[in-house]
C-alpha cells in the first residue's frame, strides 16, 4: 500500500471519529493491523473509506494514452504512476532513445491493461509515442525543427535512427561533414537530426545530422572569411587527404592545399607530407568569397631551398642526386630537397641511339652529374652525365682513318640504310645504296640487328657526330665484269623471264639480267614475244648508274634486212650508171635502128 493511500484511509477514521487527525490519531500512530482485521470499523465505515480512496484516482481507460510521472528508474524498469490503484512498470529498453530521463520527469504511456492477472498496471512508453510519432514528425518537417534521435543500429549505406517512435534512415553521407571512417561509434548514441524528406504514402522518414553542422559551418565560414586576408597564417587539422590535395578545418571552414603547395620538394602523394588529424600551421594564399574557396599553403612557410644553395656551386662543378622524374626528354634529378636539375636525353650518353631517358635511367636512381648551366634567379639548373666519360669523338679521325677497313655491329635497320656502331658511343650509317652492288628493296634482306659486318670508313661530320660507311666498297664491283661480257651491239641468247606492261625482264648467262621494252619483243613473224621464250637480243644500252641492260629483239633481224636493202640499192645505183654510161654512147643512127626494130616488133614481125 502506497503512502497516499494510508494517508487517505487515516483521514477517514479521524473524520469518522469526529476528532482531528493531528489531535488524536496521527498517521504513523494509527494500527493498521486491526484496521486490516475489520477490527476498528464496520461495513459502512469500510465503504465511506473506499469511497473517499476511489476520488483520489484517476480515472484510467484501456488503450489510450495518459500522462505519467517517473517515480523510479532501475537499469530494467522505470516505474510510472498515472494516477492508478498501482504503478505502472514499463522495460527501461523503451527509454534507451533518451538518456538524460530521470524521477520526476513527466511522460506518456499508452494503458494496454488497467489490471492483469496479477493486478498489475500493464504500461507501453514504446506505443504511446508511436501512436503520436507520425504527427509529431509531420510537424517538425513542415515547421524545420530540431528533433532528438536516437540511433538504433547500423544498416547499408547509413544508420537506423528512432524519432518519435518511428524508425528514420540516417544516410552515411548525411552523418557528418567529413567522411565517416567507422559508422559504429555512433550506435547508442542519441543526436540532433533535421527532417530532410517524408513519404507519406510509405511513411519513410529521412533526417540528417549534418545538415545541422552546415548550418552551423556556414555562419564560422561567413565570419571568418570576413576576416581572412592573403599571407594570414592559421591553424587548422587535416580533415581528408585526395591524391591531388589535402582538405585542412580551420575552425568550421574546409581549405585546401594543392599537392604543389606541400612541399618544395617533388612528392608522390600527399601523405608523404602530413596525416590525417594532424594540426598543421598554413598560409591563406587566395580566397574567394562568392565561391566560398579559400587556397592554402604550407611549403610557404620555409624558405625556398633555391635561396640556401651554397653559393659557390658553379657550371661545371660535380653534384649528386636522385632521380626524382622521368620523361621522354629527360630526368628530373634532386641534388637538394626542393633543388632539382634537368638531365636531357642528349646529355646522358654519347651514344646517338638513346631517343628515351626512360632506356637509361629509372625513377630513384643515384647518379652524378656535371652542371652545364645555373640559372639560379629562374631557379633552373641543367645537368650532364656523358661529361664525366671521354668523348669517343675527340680524335675520331685518327683512330678511324676515311678509306680504312673496320669492322662494326649492326644496331638498327631502317628503310634507308643500317645503323653500326664502331663503338660505344660511336655509330655510322650504312645506306641501302652502299650495302650491296646489286639492287635491294630493303636492308633486311641483307643482314639483321645483332651481325658483325665489315665497313669502310668513307666520310665524317665531326660537329654532328655523323659517319658515312659503306660495304659494297670492299667488295669487287661485279658491273665490270657484264661490261665486258656484254659490251654494246653484242648478240647474246637470253629467255624472257617476266613480261610488265613496259617490257620484259631477260634472264642472261651467268644469272645476269637485262630489261627489253615491249616494242623491241615483236618477233620477225610480228607476234609478240612472250615469257619463257629464248630469243636472240642485241645489246643497246649499258647503264651503270642503274645497272642495268638494255636489250632488243627486233634489232637482230631488222639490222639483216636493212643491210640487204642496203646492198640491193647500192647494186641498183651501180647499174643505173652503167646503163647511164652506155646511153651517152648511142650515136643517131643507133637510134634509127632501134627506131626499126621497135616498129617491126609493134607489128609482130
Amino acid at each position: 500500500m502506497s503512502e497516499e493511500t494510508k494517508n487517505v484511509a487515516a483521514e477517514a477514521a479521524a473524520e469518522e471519529t469526529k476528532k482531528p487527525l493531528n489531535a488524536s490519531v496521527a498517521p504513523e500512530a494509527f494500527d493498521w493491523d486491526a484496521f486490516e482485521n475489520d477490527q476498528v470499523y464496520g461495513s459502512d465505515d469500510k465503504a465511506k473509506i473506499e469511497a473517499a480512496y476511489d476520488q483520489t484516482l484517476s480515472k484510467i481507460n484501456e488503450n489510450e494514452v495518459a500522462e505519467g510521472v517517473v517515480t523510479a528508474i532501475s537499469k530494467r524498469e522505470v516505474i510510472v504512476n498515472i494516477g492508478a490503484k498501482s504503478e505502472g512498470v514499463i522495460a527501461a529498453p523503451e527509454f534507451r532513445y533518451n538518456p538524460d530521463l530521470k524521477v520526476g520527469d513527466k511522460v506518456e504511456v499508452y494503458v494496454e491493461s488497467a489490471e492483469d492477472k496479477k493486478g498489475q498496471l500493464v504500461l507501453s512508453h514504446k506505443k504511446a509515442r508511436a501512436l503520436k510519432s507520425w504527427d509529431r514528425v509531420n510537424e517538425a518537417y513542415n515547421n524545420d525543427e530540431i528533433v532528438n534521435g536516437f540511433v538504433k543500429t547500423r544498416t547499408k549505406g547509413g544508420m537506423i535512427v528512432d524519432v518519435f517512435g518511428i524508425e528514420a534512415f540516417l544516410p552515411g553521407s548525411q552523418i557528418d561533414i567529413k567522411p565517416i571512417r567507422d559508422y559504429d561509434v555512433y550506435v547508442n548514441q542519441t543526436m540532433e537530426f533535421k527532417i530532410v524528406k517524408i513519404n507519406q504514402e510509405f511513411r519513410n522518414v529521412v533526417v540528417s545530422h549534418k545538415a545541422l553542422l552546415e548550418a552551423e559551418q556556414e555562419q564560422k565560414r561567413a565570419e571568418l572569411i570576413s576576416k581572412i586576408e592573403k599571407g594570414q597564417v592559421l591553424e587548422g587539422v587535416v580533415k581528408n587527404i585526395t591524391n591531388y590535395g589535402v582538405f585542412v578545418d580551420l575552425g568550421g571552414v574546409d581549405g585546401l592545399i594543392h599537392i604543389t603547395d606541400l612541399s618544395w620538394g617533388r612528392i608522390n602523394h600527399p601523405e608523404e607530407v602530413v596525416a590525417l588529424d594532424q594540426k598543421i600551421q598554413v598560409v591563406v594564399l587566395d580566397f574567394n568569397e562568392q565561391q566560398k574557396r579559400i587556397a592554402l599553403g604550407l611549403k610557404q612557410l620555409s624558405a625556398h631551398p633555391w635561396d640556401s644553395l651554397d653559393a659557390n656551386l658553379k657550371v661545371g662543378d660535380k653534384v649528386k642526386g636522385k632521380v626524382v622524374l622521368i620523361a621522354d626528354y629527360g630526368a628530373f634529378v634532386e641534388i637538394e630537397p626542393g633543388v632539382e636539375g634537368l638531365i636531357h636525353v642528349s646529355e646522358m650518353s654519347w651514344s646517338p641511339r638513346l631517343h628515351s631517358a626512360q632506356e637509361f635511367l629509372k625513377v630513384g636512381d643515384e647518379v652524378e652529374a656535371q652542371i652545364l648551366t645555373l640559372d639560379r634567379e629562374s631557379r633552373k639548373m641543367s645537368l650532364g652525365l656523358k661529361q664525366l666519360q671521354a668523348n669517343p669523338w675527340e680524335n675520331i679521325r685518327e683512330k678511324y682513318p676515311v678509306g680504312s677497313a673496320q669492322k662494326a655491329v649492326v644496331r638498327n635497320i631502317t628503310n634507308f640504310g643500317v645503323f653500326a656502331e664502331l663503338e660505344d658511343g660511336v655509330e655510322g650509317l650504312i645506306h641501302i645504296s652502299d650495302l650491296s652492288w646489286n639492287k635491294i628493296k630493303h636492308p633486311s634482306e641483307f643482314v639483321a640487328a645483332g651481325d658483325t659486318i665489315d665497313v669502310k670508313i668513307l666520310d665524317f661530320d665531326e660537329a654532328n657526330h655523323k659517319l658515312s660507311l659503306g660495304h659494297k666498297q670492299l667488295l669487287p664491283n661485279p658491273w665490270d665484269e657484264v661490261e665486258a661480257k656484254y659490251p654494246v651491239g653484242a648478240t647474246v641468247e637470253g629467255t624472257i623471264a617476266s613480261v610488265t606492261d613496259k617490257g620484259a625482264t631477260i634472264t642472261l648467262e651467268g644469272d645476269a639480267e637485262g630489261f627489253a621494252f615491249t616494242r623491241e619483243l615483236v618477233k620477225e613473224d610480228g607476234k609478240q614475244a612472250a615469257a619463257g621464250e629464248t630469243l636472240s637480243f642485241k645489246v643497246v644500252e649499258l647503264r651503270r648508274s642503274t645497272r642495268r641492260i638494255l636489250l632488243s629483239h627486233v634489232r637482230t633481224y631488222a639490222e639483216v634486212k636493212e643491210a640487204k636493202a642496203a646492198t640491193e640499192a647500192d647494186n641498183t645505183k651501180k647499174a643505173l650508171k652503167k646503163v647511164n654510161t652506155s646511153i651517152e654512147k648511142i650515136t643517131l643512127g643507133d637510134i634509127d635502128a632501134l627506131a626499126a626494130l621497135k616498129e617491126k616488133m609493134d607489128k609482130g614481125e
